[in-house]
């Protein structure tokens, strides 16, 4: 049955109530998370004017027909470029914003399976990067401890490290996410959609915090645990000042390591631990909880691989016992028996 109020400016208002109350109201997701649900809004609508010359006044849920949908995703991929994965995710917003509608009236139900009836570009699976030993090793160890600023730096990464905390979570680090006086010590940090985790830190990690601590937070009182003072006051680090913290880091070290590549950005580090606890057997439901991934199909789908290395280790593991035994094909009563015409 075809949606007769085709006019109806109810989409408008919708919309709105989905982005300014639903989302971080009633879904309590973060004001980033919200940015990203309205960037794919504007994105189709921005499709909707320029290819189908639909003015924003003029839009509405028949706007939102299979065909429509068809286009906006050829658009995507062959006017703008997006990658399969930045595709899915603006289907991802569509699809939030009209499972919300439908919920809310159900002859909008229509368009909400049309569009989940559409599936994005297959994206071609590639091996996870990740840093050596070598590598991690290296740039960890670079920065001097010369100036203040260095010995900051040089605690960041290791935290960056040891925590596989996003750069987010990171940034918004304060004295309190710290629990470093407990039995097994811990960081508190807060992912995406405000949810909070508890991550085990290391006791190298602990000895270097400490120290931190004493130089930077003497009165331990409550304030950004990485900071830089603008005007005379202690501001947190943005996300923007941590990746250059990173680059000139891995900069260096690369004049000293060749196995540090080119691009080494924070999201690679937070990958490099996951892959490192994978391979010194720790389950993946664990990584996903360290991770703060919601969906353990999240942590399988990206770090359940079985690298080179691993193979090799199982495949001679497996070979060692045949390999001790005596090659049989070599005694000379079974070579004439291999090696002959008759």
């Amino acid at each position: 049955m075809k949606y007769k109020r085709k006019n109806d400016p109810d989409f408008w208002m919708m919309a709105r109530t989905f982005l300014h109350e639903y989302m971080p109201v009633v879904r309590n997701l973060s004001d980033k998370s919200v940015i990203t649900y309205k960037q794919s809004i504007y994105t189709y609508l921005e499709f909707l004017q320029e290819v189908l010359q639909i003015e924003n006044r003029d839009v509405c849920f028949e706007s939102f027909a299979r065909d429509n949908i068809k286009k906006y995703v050829i658009w995507l991929q062959d006017d703008k470029k997006y990658s399969p994965k930045t595709i899915a995710l603006k289907l991802t917003g569509l699809k939030s914003l009209l499972k919300y509608c439908a919920d809310e009236d159900i002859e909008l139900r229509s368009f909400y399976s049309t569009v989940c009836s559409l599936k994005s570009p297959k994206e071609a699976k590639k091996p996870i990067e990740y840093l050596s030993p070598q590598a991690m090793k290296s740039i960890l160890s670079v920065t001097d401890t010369n100036t203040s600023k260095h010995r900051r730096n040089r605690v960041l990464l290791i935290l960056m490290y040891d925590s596989g905390a996003r750069v987010q979570e990171l940034a918004d680090l304060n004295v309190s996410s710290l629990h470093i006086v407990e039995t097994k010590p811990f960081i508190t940090l807060v992912g995406k959609g405000r949810k909070t985790r508890n991550v085990p830190l290391m006791k190298k990690t602990i000895c270097h915090l400490q120290e931190y601590l004493k130089e930077f937070h003497p009165k331990m009182e409550e304030k950004p645990l990485f900071y830089s003072f603008v005007d005379g006051k202690p501001h947190s680090l943005s996300t923007d000042s941590i990746s250059l913290i990173l680059k000139k880091a891995s900069d260096k070290a690369r004049k000293e390591c060749n196995a540090v590549p080119t691009n080494v950005y924070c999201h690679l580090i937070r990958k490099t631990r996951a892959m490192d606890l994978y391979q010194g057997g720790i389950p993946l439901p664990i990584i996903a909880q360290i991770l703060g991934h919601e969906s353990i199909s999240t942590t399988s789908g990206f770090y359940a691989f079985a690298t080179l290395g691993m193979m090799y280790d199982a495949m001679a593991k497996a070979n060692k016992s045949a390999s001790s035994e005596e090659m049989i094909w070599k005694t000379p009563e079974i070579e004439k028996v291999l090696y002959t015409l008759e």
